[in-house]
Order: C-alpha cells, then structure tokens, then sequence
C-alpha cells in the first residue's frame, strides 16, 4: 500500500481511525487478492491484517473468503499477517480467531517480531506458522553479539514449536551471510527486491563466499 505521492503504507492508515480502519484494512486487502490474481501470481501471498479486522468476522474471515473465492485465488496460498506491536490485548480470543482462519485454509504469520513485548506470549498462547523478524533486530546483525544471542533464541523456540522464520528488513551481503550460516531459509529485504506496484518485481540471490 502507498498513497499517490508515494506515502508509506503507515502514512495512509493514519488518515482512518476506528471502524472507518477496519473498513479500509479490508478494501485494501480485496484488492491484493484481486491485483494478485489478475498478475498471475504464482507464489503465496501475504496480506496485512489489522487486530481490530481480525476481530470482526464480516470484515476479516468472511470477506477474505468471499473476495478469493469472487477471483479464484486459493485460500491455501494466502498468508494473513498481524504486527506484535498492534496490541493483542486479548490472546486468548486472539487465538480463536487466528485458529477460524487456518480451517479456511490459510496460514498465519506474526510480523515484526522482536519489535514489542508480547512476542514469547504470543508464542506461549498460540503458535503462528510463520515469525517475520524484525529488520530492527536484523540491522547489521554480523557485528552485533546481543542481538545474535537474541536471534539465536527466538530461531531455536521456533525450531522446537515447528514455526517457520522469516527475515525481515535484509539490505547487505554481511547480514544475509549471518542467518545464511544460522540455517535461516526465507529472507525478505532490499537486498533481494524492491516493491513494484502491481507487478512481480524481479528479484536476485547475492552469492556467498
């Protein structure tokens, strides 16, 4: 999501507030699920998803449903995204919810994770399929020992529940060479692809020595 004079995604849901934002959060992903099979999108596909969405079946579950099922797209590629930082004030319904939307069929990630407080609750609770970690942890990650220590044990919590890790935020050879020589598989960042608007943006694996 940008605005038209290339506004962060942050900038444009700043402008909406209370059942207004959940409205939007919506409209926005109906139309990822629209822009992705009109693409060709091949791989899976990552929508954003506001707690306070979440929270309402007919502006979460339903219409992610119903707007997959209006284009063809298959619930079971679809990765529904919330922040650690947007406050999951109760957990344990949180998890009810997260659980409604796996027996659709999709899959659920906690994105950011690392930037809050609530993140080995979280985990405690409910174990996500997939943890995105935040690119404030991954910031030249190879020469900093108390994040590596920190990493290193969110990596081995997630090994032991069975959740994916993905990387966030990955800009230079140094830091992909870090998780590389950790085990880490999937990578998200500049260093690989930059967002293109409606498109597949080409993309490109740096080598390592």
């Amino acid at each position: 999501m940008r605005g038209l004079n290339g506004e962060s995604a942050y900038q444009v849901l700043g402008r909406y507030h209370g059942a207004e934002l959940a409205v939007f959060d919506d409209a926005c992903r109906a139309r990822a699920i629209e822009v992705a099979c009109r693409i060709g999108l091949d791989t899976n596909l990552n929508l954003n998803l506001l707690p306070s969405a979440a929270m309402d079946p007919m502006l979460g579950l339903d219409s992610t449903v119903a707007s997959a099922d209006r284009v063809g797209f298959p619930l079971e590629r679809i990765i529904v995204e919330a922040t650690e930082v947007e406050a999951i004030a109760d957990r344990a319904h949180f998890a009810n919810v997260v659980n409604e939307y796996r027996r659709a069929g999709m899959r659920f990630a906690i994105d950011d994770f690392g930037a809050g407080f609530s993140g080995l609750m979280l985990l405690a609770d409910f174990q996500p399929d997939i943890v995105k970690l935040d690119m404030g942890l991954v910031r030249d990650i190879h020469r900093h020992g108390p994040r590596q220590a920190i990493v290193r044990g969110i990596w081995q919590v997630c090994a032991d529940l069975g959740i994916d890790v993905v990387v966030e935020g990955v800009e230079t050879v140094d830091e992909f060479a870090w998780f590389h020589g950790l085990g880490v598989q999937f990578y998200q960042g500049y260093l690989f692809a930059k967002p293109a608007f409606e498109s597949m943006p080409s993309f490109e694996i740096p080598e390592l020595s």
